[in-house]
């Protein structure tokens, strides 16, 4: 490999890096936990729109630093969407061909922002089959794949570097309540769970980590019961939950998890929208909703505190999909009796 091709394809990561390394953490406040604090980590302000953006950045130098990318190396990728999306960005800034490997299902706007950055789109008919696929594309064209579902929790720095744990504890130090009670967010890959946990664990804070997983993810099964051959059909919200256990996933430094039914991912979505001023994704809803659930059990027990969760992503990204009344219908079902849940929840006094 040219160590100066390299070196330069480096650098020309850490100055992104550099342009948008932090985001930032939206305070929202509910009159019915009026001694409760709650923090959105909103991460759809990267280049890429997505939580994603850091994952694919740390993949590439991990990459490049273990002389796996070369100047003409082709990068093939499993992923939905939004890691794609920004490993495309990336692949584009390097001047490197992009392949993501995905669902034929992906949400449109997400296969658009691909192609937007130069990569590929290649469709497998269900969501399981996108490991083998990747690999074997890879093998032919003398390719890499970048597999962000094995060294996603380990191509990140989790002790700093401006990480996004160490960026959300940074933001929250002025604040009523700087420690948070809890840390709510979702798994994907298990990548960011797995530094967030981490670092609250190296700081000796005494902040707890909640993994929220969507109703048909493996991810809450192994939880509970630790067998690592578990699989299921995979989650309908996009970006997060898995049909199988991945590497990246490291349940001992998740204190609790939490399984939401995807019409509480929706209608809290949905309430956000309202809330906000501005769309985001299905994801942030089902880390919206554990964090109110975990607010509810704060007041009754009369704690008061801050929680922080994430805005993985803008809505914009599922305007035939999930903000389309007719096929949250069609693909996730009906989903009053949650927006009356969240309704008494958030109306509480």
């Amino acid at each position: 490999m040219s160590r100066a091709w390299a070196n330069n394809a480096i650098e020309s990561i850490q100055a992104d890096f550099q342009r948008s390394s932090d985001t930032h953490l939206i305070k929202l406040q509910l009159d019915a936990f009026k001694d409760i604090d709650f923090y959105l980590k909103d991460e759809s302000t990267h280049p890429t729109g997505s939580l994603k953006h850091r994952l694919a950045r740390s993949l590439y130098l991990y990459a490049l630093t273990n002389g796996w990318v070369r100047e003409d190396t082709t990068i093939i990728e499993s992923s939905s969407g939004s890691t794609a999306v920004s490993e495309a960005y990336f692949a584009r800034l390097l001047g490197l061909p992009f392949i993501a490997v995905m669902p034929k299902n992906t949400a449109s706007r997400k296969i658009q922002q691909i192609e937007f950055y130069g990569g590929q789109c290649h469709f497998v008919d269900k969501s399981d089959q996108i490991y083998a696929e990747s690999q074997r594309l890879a093998e032919t064209l003398n390719g890499h794949y970048m597999d962000q579902f094995t060294f996603a929790e380990r191509a990140t720095d989790w002790r700093g570097n401006n990480n996004i744990a160490c960026s959300m504890f940074e933001q929250m130090q002025y604040e009523r309540f700087p420690v948070p009670e809890w840390v709510v967010m979702s798994a994907g890959t298990g990548g960011t769970s797995a530094t967030i946990g981490r670092y609250i664990r190296y700081k000796c804070f005494n902040t707890r980590l909640l993994v929220v997983d969507p109703d048909n993810s493996v991810f809450y099964p192994f939880y509970q019961t630790g067998d690592d051959r578990l699989t299921s059909c995979g989650s309908k919200i996009e970006g997060i939950g898995r049909p199988r256990v991945e590497p990246s996933f490291v349940p001992s430094v998740v204190d609790e998890m939490l399984q939401v039914p995807d019409g509480a991912s929706i209608a809290t979505m949905l309430w956000l929208e309202s809330m906000l001023g501005r769309k985001v994704g299905p994801s942030t809803g089902t880390n919206m909703w554990g964090s109110l659930q975990k607010a509810r059990l704060m007041k009754a027990s009369g704690k008061a505190g801050s929680i922080v969760t994430l805005l993985c992503d803008s809505g914009e990204r599922y305007l035939d999909t999930y903000y389309n009344s007719q096929w949250v219908e069609s693909n996730i079902g009906k989903t009053a009796d949650h927006e009356a849940q969240l309704k008494d929840i958030i109306n509480a006094v």
